[in-house]
């Protein structure tokens, strides 16, 4: 089997054009000849095994969703038009009024929105866990549910889902598993292999990594990514050719991108750990995080993100203004190294009391480290810092 690196550069594009093209060819077409094998799958229910119409399937679209299936080890995958597409493309196809979700406490503002707002108006029962709590997890799935959800590493507070134990009870609880993998990228992290069922990625981030693309994913077992697909089809949300070109382009330089994104982040974390003007810093690679030894026995690495504060939200602010290679933006994963506050980004639909319910104290700094120098970004932080 070949290894990581090597199926991020070569897996999924055997079939992508007849003439041996050196990269996949981009099918920028909307729609495709009919043919009487077309009609024939389409009569048989096998609409997603030929080619019809792009919003059903296109083989640039295909060659992405092969690579994603091979570096997470699934069957299958499937991507989509955002991060969100693919994260609520997936709740909404296993869930129906009646349903019992049980999803972990730390989860990105909209995903929270989506799971507290939408869901339970569609019927659906919502049990919320504290994500680091075992007891939480067992007690909660000690009656039946439909679906479990969690982040394995959560978004801003880089705390740690026990994938092993979640997939253990989510399944004793006759529920599908899902996981959002962003954050610990299928280069450090293989939830499928942990008894995970649907692996979910904003895929804007490190699949991508260039900061230029909108996209998302799911990989799983072929019989539920075919549904998830049904849910894709009628939802729309499907990803136009060229944007799966560029999908496919980024993933090949995945590995080395994001080892480098986990050496920064490690150094970066380390001298924030030691300013005295940080009041609070997380990271999982980090031998102060709390469950730095769930994160060593979990992951390869630890992932691009530090999150750190200072004392209050306006000091937060002035840091970030005062930041000259760093960019003040929202987003992570990029070959850049960016930097912003949940409270006014990914979290500001919540309100101030919900916040800090999860653990969002003020002054907090979410920094995705970038590929860039190290050195350069620490001399950044130590003048904004100073």
């Amino acid at each position: 089997m070949p290894k990581f690196s090597t199926l991020a550069v070569h897996a999924g594009a055997e079939e992508a054009g007849q003439y041996g093209p050196g990269t996949t060819p981009i099918y920028q077409t909307t729609t495709f000849q009919l043919t009487d094998e077309v009609y024939k799958g389409m009569r048989e229910g096998k609409s997603r095994d030929v080619l019809i119409y792009t919003r059903y399937d296109n083989p640039t679209v295909r060659a992405v969703e092969r690579k994603i299936a091979a570096l997470e080890g699934a069957e299958d995958a499937l991507v989509f038009a955002s991060g969100m597409g693919a994260i609520s493309s997936a709740l909404e196809a296993f869930l129906k009024a009646g349903d019992r979700l049980v999803c972990a406490e730390d989860l990105y503002g909209l995903t929270r929105v989506l799971v507290t707002g939408r869901l339970p108006a569609l019927g659906v029962e919502v049990e919320i866990v504290p994500t680091t709590d075992k007891n939480a997890w067992k007690k909660a799935l000690s009656r039946p549910a439909k679906v479990v959800y969690c982040e394995g590493i959560s978004n801003p507070l880089l705390k740690l889902a026990d994938l092993e134990v979640i997939a253990n009870f989510g399944h004793r609880a006759g529920a599908i598993v899902m996981v959002d993998n962003t954050f610990a990228t299928a280069y450090n992290s293989r939830p499928l292999e942990q008894g995970f069922d649907i692996v979910l990625h904003s895929g804007s981030k490190y699949l991508a990594g260039h900061s230029d693309l909108i996209c998302g994913a799911a990989a799983g077992r072929k019989e539920m990514m075919h549904k998830l697909w049904d849910r894709r089809l009628m939802g729309g949300a499907c990803l136009d050719p060229h944007a799966a070109f560029l999908m496919e382009r980024g993933i090949k330089t995945m590995s080395i991108r994001v080892e480098r994104q986990n050496a920064n982040a490690l150094q970066v974390a380390s001298f924030l750990e030691g300013h005295p003007n940080v009041e609070w810093i997380t990271y999982p690679g980090l031998a102060s995080h709390p469950q730095n030894a769930l994160a060593q026995r979990q992951f390869s690495g630890f992932g691009g993100v530090v999150t750190f504060a200072t004392a209050t939200d306006e000091s937060a602010l002035k840091l970030l203004r005062k930041m000259r290679l760093i960019s003040e933006a929202t987003s992570l994963g990029g070959v850049e190294t960016v930097a912003s506050m949940p409270m006014n980004t990914s979290h500001v639909r919540m309100s101030e009391a919900e916040m800090r319910a999860i653990g969002i104290r003020p002054g907090i700094i979410r920094l995705s480290l970038g590929i860039e120098d190290c050195e350069d970004v620490i001399d950044d932080l130590k003048q904004a810092l100073s």
